[in-house]
């Protein structure tokens, strides 16, 4: 044999163990998976509720309109810090003072007039005495008349003469009664007079008051719609009145948010949380819970859900309350916020990336487990419905890395942090658990042999 089919030979030879080899290499990756891993560890877990909303003062009022005017000045600017009792604006008020300045003076002349009527009840009760005295000296003489002339003492004149005089000081005596009777009446109207003067004052009063605003406490004013020279209106029904400014205490400031349906069950009050603010970044405020509305907000219309006439099946959200304790000067009515509610902590419990648990059903583990070629006997009819019900069952777990191969574990879980869940049953501290990637997670059967790559995944190239 030459030398060239010699090495043409080896050559050959050569070429068919190397095939051979990459055709073993080739079977024995056949089925392997690549996958990403993780460690079930303790760690403190805090399951947070994240909501945004925005920035609210707890107290403030809108300073509506009392009474139709043109306002002749305006006091504040939007922005400014304001006093108790401290004056606002100010309405034109040349009719409803000189209401006030009439009902004062027609007061004056009712209590003067009362003032008349006294001395005149006064006068007439002291004729009365004086017509009292009359009768009865009258009646004295009459009597005594009577007894002489019985006697044929005086003359039948003289008798008659007493007689008249004490019919007299009887009428006296009643006219003075009736002049009392009529000055008390006088007096009576007169207090009565006084009465409804006040109450016509204080009406008056009222009405010049309402012309005037001044600050129910201390605060800022936040929003200011009105100039001067304007024209104001009071509400009437169906009809809102002309709000000139709104004023805000600024000493308690809270955050309003909208809490998502699913996550408003864990949410109390007392609860700490921390707001952060799009228009201060980088800084966080310590806050707690101090409200959590009872009715639904729906989502895309803002409208309760206690005012709707029919049923919605859209998202819903609940309003939550929270104090913000350290307020800053800067901060705005209506500045954009988001609250991170803390709702439950844990201290070293056994957590996992919750990118981990998945889900398969019963069938599916059923089918796992079961050995290949197996033969087994056909179930009666009810028990294998009953059968197909429960396979249609689902079991949370994870893929834990044990001998080279994905073993599905099923877990009883707990809290919820951002990253990772508490785990209450099922790994222990150490176990090496599949984590991703998703594609992997969601197709990989149990059993199936894995191949551990924890390094970082390559970005794909931009085209």
């Amino acid at each position: 044999m030459s030398t060239g089919k010699k090495i043409a030979i080896g050559s050959g030879v050569a070429v068919l163990v190397v095939a051979i080899a990459g055709i073993a290499v080739h079977q024995s990756r056949k089925g392997i998976v690549t996958v990403q891993t993780g460690k079930a560890e303790p760690m403190d877990l805090a399951s947070i509720v994240s909501a945004s909303g925005e920035i609210k003062p707890k107290t403030y009022v809108n300073i509506g309109a009392n009474a139709f005017g043109k306002i002749t000045r305006l006091y504040v600017k939007e922005g400014d810090r304001v006093k108790k009792g401290q004056l606002l604006a100010q309405l034109e008020n040349v009719q409803s003072s000189a209401d006030v300045n009439a009902t004062q003076a027609g007061l004056e002349a009712a209590r003067t007039d009362a003032i008349a009527a006294d001395a005149a009840l006064n006068t007439s009760a002291a004729d009365l005495n004086r017509a009292q005295s009359d009768y009865e000296r009258a009646q004295l003489d009459w009597t005594r008349a009577q007894g002489l002339y019985q006697n044929a003492l005086i003359a039948k004149s003289e008798f008659d003469s007493q007689k008249a005089a004490w019919q007299t000081a009887q009428a006296g005596l009643e006219q003075a009664k009736a002049r009392v009777a009529q000055a008390k009446a006088q007096k009576d109207s007169a207090d009565r007079h006084i009465t409804q003067n006040a109450a016509n004052l204080t009406h008056a009063a009222d009405v010049l008051q309402k012309t005037t605003y001044a600050a129910p406490y201390d605060g800022m004013i936040t929003n200011l719609p009105v100039r001067e020279g304007e024209t104001v209106v009071i509400g009437i029904q169906n009809s809102p009145g002309s709000t000139l400014m709104t004023l805000a205490d600024m000493s308690v400031i809270t955050a309003e948010v909208r809490v998502d349906e699913t996550d408003i069950v864990n949410v109390r009050l007392g609860q700490p949380a921390e707001v952060s603010i799009d228009a201060i970044p980088k800084k966080i405020f310590k806050a707690v819970v101090s409200e959590i509305g009872d009715n639904a907000i729906v989502r895309s219309t803002g409208v309760s859900t206690s005012q709707q006439t029919s049923a919605s099946q859209e998202a819903k959200d609940f309003k939550v309350v929270v104090t913000v304790q350290e307020t800053p000067e800067n901060l705005r009515p209506g500045l954009s916020a988001t609250a991170k509610i803390t709702t439950d902590t844990r201290k070293k419990v056994l957590t996992i990336p919750i990118q981990a648990l998945t889900v398969r059903t019963r069938a599916d583990l059923k089918a796992a487990s079961s050995e290949k070629g197996s033969v087994q006997a056909a179930a009666p009819q009810k028990e294998a419905s009953k059968k197909t019900d429960d396979d249609k069952g689902e079991v949370q777990g994870v893929f834990v890395v044990r001998e080279g191969k994905a073993e599905f574990i099923p877990v009883e879980t707990g809290i919820t942090g951002t990253t990772d869940i508490e785990v209450l049953s099922g790994l222990k501290p150490g176990d090496e658990i599949v984590t991703g990637s998703y594609k992997v997670l969601r197709t990989m059967r149990p059993g199936v042999s894995v191949k551990i790559d924890n390094t970082a995944p390559k970005k794909e190239d931009e085209s």
